[in-house]
């Protein structure tokens, strides 16, 4: 995926000019707490999905400054921090919330332990992986609600940087989609692959006489069975359907629809299948979907839907909107005080209340070991997941597949009014509670 230069170069220049400074000062080693969370949601969302933890704690592994690196840094960093570099391995604790967790205004969502010098350096690897992988997922989850009980596949790689295709393909399967069109994600995570064709295979099939879409689904249907999924709207869609059926008989798998006015070529074209006698047939839709798209096509005959630019770019909201802050240093609670971007200190954890049914009702935040009492059912959100430099638990496709259970759960918490698309207020509020020990006093 990228080698382990790249990965330490991985940060921004002024993290390594405040290494400098801190190690010349001899402030490097205290013990520093950051923090790491979103102030508040993207304009009108309701909750957030956590996604790319796991992404995070296995490039922490090669997050090393080898000699490449070292050569480029030599540019601009003293002797000594150079050394500090060429011997930097990530030895703190972190937690948060475990991935596919949901998350509010104030969550925090990942805490990290550490010297100064070891943990500024993740500042930048930390919030370029969440805040593209949450906003992904968060509008993954939005796309997922509003499909109900169908299908979702994610097929947004050409609208995005190579690799922030797989790291989207990850989110959204997390998030819980069905299947990815892209084959890295497919094999690094054991992502469900799935596509046939596009356009330009039905153009291939052009001759001296003309187009000949016969041609094109009767080689898609030898090559991959009648099973297969035919676009159908390369020319005209009523032609289109009736010589898909002609060819691939009315056991022919599904039709797929990428244009247009989709809520009324699915009508007409489940009407002409079910005429062909493919009542079996599905239909598959595509083109410019966003969650809004897809919750206008739920009283249309559609199987599935399939997304791409609106899923990759966060469905108008490409960042989640996370930072990383310094809250505590040498076990005292510090905080910004700037305007509007004020951060709590201290040292914090979550657990989420709910009723008798499940449902939940506010996200309290608390200093560390100073936990509310008990006032009805709660649940902790806050885990360990490294330890001295460590990943705790496993990683790979057992950990994807216990955090698409987790949104799934998450998803079904919310109060009904949280899962609705229109703008509002977070689905539940974040209480805070017990101000740190040594915390100054806000003005």
């Amino acid at each position: 995926m990228t080698d382990s230069a790249s990965v330490g170069l991985l940060t921004d220049k002024y993290e390594l000019t405040m290494l400098a400074a801190a190690l010349a000062d001899g402030t490097a080693h205290r013990r520093a707490t950051f923090e790491l969370f979103a102030r508040r949601l993207p304009y009108g969302r309701r909750y957030g999905v956590v996604a790319g933890t796991g992404r995070l704690l296995e490039l922490l592994a090669d997050f090393r400054f080898d000699a490449a690196a070292l050569a480029t840094l030599a540019e601009f960093l003293d002797p000594a921090t150079l050394d500090y570099l060429a011997g930097y391995r990530f030895t703190g604790d972190i937690d948060g919330y475990p991935e596919g967790e949901l998350y509010f205004p104030g969550s925090p969502v990942l805490t990290v332990r550490s010297t100064f010098a070891e943990a500024v350096l993740l500042e930048t690897l930390a919030l370029s992986v969440f805040n593209h992988d949450s906003a992904v997922a968060s509008a993954a989850a939005r796309m997922v609600v509003a499909a109900g009980d169908r299908p979702v596949i994610e097929m947004g790689s050409r609208r995005t940087h190579e690799q922030a295709a797989v790291a989207a393909a990850r989110a959204a399967y997390l998030a819980g989609f069905a299947a990815s069109s892209n084959l890295e994600a497919g094999r690094r995570y054991d992502i469900p692959v799935s596509g046939t064709s596009a356009h330009s295979f039905t153009l291939l099939h052009t001759g001296s006489d003309g187009p000949d879409e016969a041609a094109a689904f009767a080689a898609q249907v030898a090559a991959l069975g009648p099973q297969t999924t035919l676009l159908v709207d390369t020319y005209d869609v009523t032609t289109g359907v009736a010589t898909a059926v002609q060819v691939a008989g009315p056991g022919l798998g599904a039709v797929r629809l990428d244009s247009g006015d989709l809520g009324v070529l699915a009508r007409r074209v489940r009407a002409q299948l079910d005429e062909l006698g493919a009542t079996a047939t599905r239909i598959v839709v595509s083109g410019d979907l966003d969650e809004y798209a897809i919750a206008e096509l739920r009283a249309d005959p559609v199987h599935s839907y399939g997304v791409g630019t609106a899923l990759v770019t966060g469905s108008g909201a490409p960042a989640a909107g996370m930072v990383y802050k310094l809250v505590e240093i040498d076990g005292i609670p510090v905080h910004k005080r700037s305007s509007h971007k004020h951060t709590d200190g201290g040292h914090k954890q979550a657990l989420r209340r709910a009723r008798p049914s499940g449902t939940v009702t506010e996200e309290v935040v608390y200093p560390v070991g100073r936990a509310p009492a008990p006032d009805g059912p709660s649940r902790p959100l806050t885990v360990p997941l490294m330890r001295d430099g460590r990943m705790l638990g496993r990683s790979g496709p057992a950990w994807l597949a216990e955090a698409r259970e987790r949104v799934a759960a998450g998803l079904r918490s919310l109060p009904w009014e949280g899962l609705k698309l229109s703008r509002g207020d977070p689905a539940i509020p974040t209480v805070r509670t017990g101000a740190p020990a040594h915390s100054p006093t806000r003005p």
